[in-house]
């Protein structure tokens, strides 16, 4: 089995239980999947909150769980910073251009408004929101 957390235009998100991945793209397709609220079969799948369990073990490396977690999200991050194109504040407006095929498509990160995150969402553009975590060693 699994879950997955889905939201319909109405931004009403609700979790729905499949037997397997293709289960849920063949009811999706099939129109069978309804948002409970609204009754709208347009639903897509909403990125879901991550909880990671870590046993009290030391790592491989004698380290701890919590620093075993945060060399993860540092090596995450660094994967992101490598395979993505820093456009800043521009972000909104560079993924609009990719959207209607004003620019080349490429992977980007930046920083939006909750303006312009509600603007993307309405247009149709997918996108998703990562904190901003400090690196060891940085004091901001």
């Amino acid at each position: 089995m699994i879950v997955f957390d889905l939201r319909c235009p109405e931004n009403h998100t609700f979790e729905a239980w499949f037997k397997d991945s293709s289960a849920y793209e063949e009811q999706l397709e099939a129109g069978l999947i309804q948002c409970p609220v609204c009754g709208s079969s347009d639903v897509k799948k909403a990125l879901s909150p991550v909880a990671i369990k870590l046993s009290g073990r030391q790592g491989s490396e004698g380290e701890s769980a919590h620093e075993a977690l945060v060399r993860l999200l540092e090596r995450a991050y660094e994967y992101i910073e490598e395979n993505t194109v820093d456009v800043g504040t521009d972000f909104a407006k560079e993924a609009l251009k990719m959207h209607y095929g004003v620019r080349e498509p490429e992977n980007i990160r930046g920083i939006a408004t909750e303006e312009e995150e509600k603007v993307l969402k309405e247009e149709g553009v997918e996108f998703v929101k990562l904190p901003v975590v400090k690196k060891r060693g940085r004091s901001n």
